[in-house]
């Protein structure tokens, strides 16, 4: 393998082990390090950048040690810490590894940009596998897998990685010559390095941002697919949820690796990229699917502007290098560099532009995500960051003779897209819901707050949660804190795998967003699924109610409302507890309903008179005093079931179990006679 396609393999392999990192570090902030909505988000967002601040110094670390030895170092730590984690040892052992791995990898990252001044196909490969794998595999990454299966693949993925680093010709000093003739057109699979680059590794952080929250996120693209199903702003199990992945992989992939267009055609990538993130930003469900596959095209070609290792417009070579057979004026003859230029000066710059992109992505990501806990907009964070990516691509130099990347365009685009359409058929399952057995004499329902499929060990814990609901055998589940997409918490579609592993199809209401918020699950058909916006009330995260009707068979129906209050600061939520009352009494018209959720409520409390007021019954009376919360040490009541008074509640429990900081709770309802 020639030594740019080992190069580029190399940062591919390695950007695939950090994201993998990011995946497990991002939710530890919130799970493990602090506890949302009790843990300052201040807090929790100095600790997050701290890491970040501390990667400024890896580029003076390079400099003064050089290169090569504080990539191979960085890179071991890198890979320790990612097999590492494949253990999912939960807890503060779990936040250390990833925080260790992601400090290795952000310092690996400067080590290699001082060496690699043409990055964009091993940066553009990194993001495009890691979506697709990501996509084939549910949404649910190997670190939190533990099977023998995810043990030989993240060790084989850490072996080629560090077979890959301690190759001699991947980290010579600056300005040392590489395999092949000294005279190599800059940009040729066997040129030297040269000062270029910088603009390229700048855009790392905030395209790894935008690439995960948008462009490339499978939990994302299904999300989106589920709007189409339902309307009214509400979303349904869809069927081949995940097609849009190798549609906007293999739109990214060709825009990033394949020359760009040139005078004003320039502008189609940053006006695509800017075009995605304002429809994301407007948080409406119907609108993902464009603004992904714009996005992915925009942010493709806009990495494609910066590829600038290849002939500038001028015809002249770079500072530091001479055109092919031609010396520059005050510099060496081609083929050599300045160790002013090409050595120190050029790599610092690349080291400290990867190191401030990075910087740039946390603060992106703790801008967008604290915003829930501390109340203000973050719609223009997208935005903010898809016009510096659109700034620095529109504005770099263009180029004459383009020279192509180490890897045939179309035949990796074609490659990583293969892979990506494998997860439709391998990842997408359309649980059914059927009332041939119907009606029945009795319903069972649960209620659980799943905490974004998190336990209290901080593990993504999907299994511990099915197996807490399924222990009940439901007929109908209402969720809440259901997230769908969100890169804080690891990119998962939470509803979608809970769905597949209980066997039963969903419908989700948005709340904060698009692809957060409540959902029910069940096992009978539902019909006229409608939702209900409640009033902030000085809540950052929203509210909404969900209201459903079951299908039951022989023109038997039952309502269903799941919901998740949100009360101010030093509060009860009474205004959301009046709405919602009103709004489910009201859309039953009559027939049996049940009301359920993490209510932020205590029986007693102003807030639980709300429901009672209209008639509704306490379903776990019997069962009196039930604390959910915390799930470890439980005192609180606060997750509720409500019924109308022709259902006969029984049996009500809140089993045992630390899958999330809630515990579920489940009763026994039986219908009016006929």
């Amino acid at each position: 393998m020639r030594y740019r396609q080992l190069t580029t393999a190399t940062l591919a392999l390695g950007v695939l082990l950090l994201i993998d990192v990011l995946r497990v570090w991002l939710p530890g902030i919130i799970t493990i390090f602090g506890q949302a909505a009790s843990t300052p988000a201040e807090l929790m967002g100095a600790f997050a950048l701290g890491w970040f601040v501390l990667a400024m110094g890896a580029p003076a670390l390079v400099r003064r040690v050089g290169a090569r030895p504080v990539t191979v170092v960085a890179a071991v730590a890198l890979a320790v810490a990612r097999l590492a984690l494949t253990a999912a040892p939960g807890g503060r052992t779990q936040l250390w590894l990833a925080t260790a791995g992601l400090l290795a990898g952000l310092v690996w990252l400067v080590g290699v940009a001082a060496d690699t001044d043409r990055p964009v196909p091993g940066l553009a490969l990194g993001f495009a596998v890691n979506a697709a794998l990501h996509a084939v595999l549910d949404t649910v990454d190997m670190v939190w897998r533990g099977d023998w299966v995810a043990w030989l693949l993240s060790a084989v993925a850490v072996a080629v990685f560090l077979v890959g680093t301690a190759q001699p010709g991947q980290h010579g000093g600056a300005g040392d010559a590489r395999p092949g003739p000294a005279d190599a057109p800059v940009g040729s699979a066997d040129a030297p390095v040269g000062p270029g680059g910088g603009r390229a590794w700048l855009l790392a952080g905030p395209a790894l941002l935008l690439a995960g929250m948008v462009a490339l996120s499978p939990a994302l693209a299904r999300t989106g697919m589920s709007y189409l199903v339902a309307g009214d702003g509400v979303a349904r199990s869809p069927l081949f949820g995940l097609a849009p992945v190798p549609v906007a992989v293999a739109g990214f992939l060709c825009a990033a690796l394949t020359r760009p267009p040139s005078g004003w055609g320039r502008a189609y990538g940053p006006v695509a990229l800017l075009g995605g993130a304002v429809l994301f930003a407007l948080d409406r469900g119907d609108l993902l699917l464009p603004a992904i596959l714009l996005a992915a095209v925009g942010l493709g070609a806009c990495l494609a502007l910066t590829d600038d290792a290849s002939q500038p417009a001028s015809g002249t070579a770079s500072a530091g290098t001479a055109s092919a057979g031609t010396a520059s004026a005050g510099t060496a003859s081609a083929g050599t560099a300045s160790a002013d230029t090409a050595g120190g000066g050029s790599a610092s710059r690349r080291g400290y532009a990867v190191a401030a992109g990075m910087l740039v992505f946390a603060l992106g990501a703790v801008g967008y995500y604290s915003a829930y806990d501390l109340g203000y907009p973050n719609a223009a964070v997208p935005v903010v960051v898809a016009v510096l990516i659109a700034a620095v691509a529109f504005t770099t130099r263009p180029v004459v003779h383009w020279l192509p990347g180490p890897f045939p365009p179309l035949r990796a685009a074609a490659a990583v897209t293969a892979l990506a359409l494998l997860a439709p058929v391998l990842a997408d399952e359309v649980p059914v819901a059927s009332n041939r057995d119907g009606p029945p004499q009795r319903l069972t329902v649960v209620a659980y707050n799943v905490r974004m499929g998190f336990g209290l060990d901080g593990r993504f814990d999907l299994t511990g949660l099915a197996q807490v609901v399924d222990r009940q055998r439901p007929d109908v589940v209402l969720l809440s804190e259901v997230d769908r997409a969100w890169l804080l918490n690891g990119g998962h579609d939470t509803l979608d795998l809970l769905s597949d592993r209980l066997g039963m199809p969903y419908v989700f209401g948005p709340a904060a967003d698009p692809v957060w918020g409540d959902a029910v699950l069940s096992r009978w058909p539902v019909r006229d699924p409608r939702t209900l916006p409640l009033a902030a009330v000085g809540a950052p995260t929203g509210a909404q109610a969900l209201a459903v009707t079951l299908d039951l068979g022989d023109g038997v129906r039952t309502a269903v409302v799941s919901t998740h209050l949100q009360p101010p600061p030093g509060k009860g939520p009474v205004v959301q507890a009046r709405a919602v009352a009103e709004f489910a009494t009201g859309y039953a018209a009559g027939r049996p309903l049940v009301v359920a959720g993490d209510l932020n409520t205590e029986p007693g409390d102003e807030a639980f008179a709300e429901f009672t007021k209209v008639g509704l019954v306490d379903a776990l009376a019997a069962a009196r005093p039930l604390a959910t919360s915390p799930a470890d040490d439980p005192r609180q009541q606060i997750d509720h079931i409500f019924v109308s008074p022709g259902l006969t509640p029984g049996d009500p429990v809140a089993p045992r179990s630390t899958a999330s900081d809630h515990l579920s709770v489940a009763v026994t309802v039986t219908l009016p006679p006929r």
